[in-house]
Formats: C-alpha cells, sequence, structure tokens
C-alpha cells in the first residue's frame, strides 16, 4: 500500500515496472533531461553572445592525469578527443542522475512536482560540477550571481524534464 505525504509518495502501489525497467526510463528522462540543459545553455550563449565553457575538457584531461591514463594520438588528434570527451561527461552525468531518479521510482517513492524537480536538478548539479570543483577546476564558492544563473537554470531545465518524463512513464 503507497503512503501519501507532502513530498511525495511511498510505497509500490498499483505498479508492474521491474528495477531494471526503471533503470531505463530514468536513463531516457536523464537523456531529456540533458538535452533540455543542452538548448538552454546553448540558448543563453546565443542571446548573451558568450563562449563555451572549457571546464569539461580541463576536467577530463585532470581526470587522465589522476588515474594515469594517457589520451592517446598527437597533439592535433589528442586534443580533439579531449574534445569529444568533455560533452561526454555531460552525457554520462545527466543520465546517470536520471537512472538514480528512476531507480528512486523502482523502490516507491514518487516525489511531488517540486520535490521531484529539485531532487533531479541537485542530483546533476552535483553530478557535474562536483567533479570539477574535487579536481580543483572550478570553485563555486568564487562564482558571480551571473555565473550561478548561467549554471542553475539550465540545471533547472534538466531537473524539470527529467521529472515530467519519469511521471509521465508512471501514469497509470
Amino acid at each position: 500500500m503507497a503512503t501519501q505525504t507532502s513530498i511525495g509518495t511511498f510505497g509500490k502501489g498499483r505498479r508492474g515496472i521491474s528495477t531494471l525497467g526503471w533503470v531505463v526510463r530514468g536513463a531516457a528522462a536523464g537523456a531529456a533531461g540533458t538535452t533540455a540543459l543542452n538548448a538552454v545553455t546553448y540558448l543563453d550563449m546565443t542571446i548573451r553572445g558568450r563562449g563555451t565553457s572549457d571546464t569539461p575538457e580541463q576536467t577530463v584531461e585532470a581526470l587522465a592525469d589522476k588515474v594515469h591514463v594517457q589520451i592517446p594520438g598527437d597533439e592535433e588528434k589528442r586534443s580533439n578527443r579531449v574534445q569529444g570527451l568533455g560533452p561526454l561527461t555531460g552525457l554520462a552525468a545527466g543520465i546517470g542522475a536520471g537512472v538514480l531518479a528512476g531507480l528512486l521510482r523502482a523502490a516507491g517513492f514518487r516525489p511531488a512536482l517540486l520535490v521531484g524537480i529539485a531532487q533531479s536538478t541537485v542530483t546533476v548539479l552535483i553530478g557535474s560540477n562536483g567533479p570539477m570543483t574535487a579536481l580543483g577546476i572550478t570553485d563555486p564558492r568564487t562564482w558571480s550571481a551571473t555565473d550561478w544563473i548561467s549554471d542553475v537554470v539550465p540545471h533547472a531545465a534538466y531537473g524539470a524534464v527529467t521529472h515530467a518524463t519519469l511521471a509521465a512513464f508512471d501514469r497509470d
């Protein structure tokens, strides 16, 4: 039997979806959310005329260095590989955060609208900014209000789309 609370519903209720089914749905929701995040980011870049961030590439470089893995190729090919790997870290964070949200659903938690959006937003913020902060590539404590808005708004779009997608999968 499901229990309704102010933050959401706990308990499986009448759901017939397996854990693996929720993992796959979570991955799809995370991919949809990542698309929304990228669209909002690119729209912001277009409107404000700002350039791309090189922090994903710096993260790839730092991670490779930490785990003692060489990215192969001459200077140009290696640089191209790093440029390709950078955005893949964002995809991994977004899809991974969606998988975690799917696992919460598999465990029986159906978050309320704002709770679900906040949960997905915070999870992907930590998943994307956490490694960069831990590696010393960025320090959110030094960010300006504009920097925070430029980071939080696309991640909130991620949270909204990811939650909405999972909720759509959950309808009876």
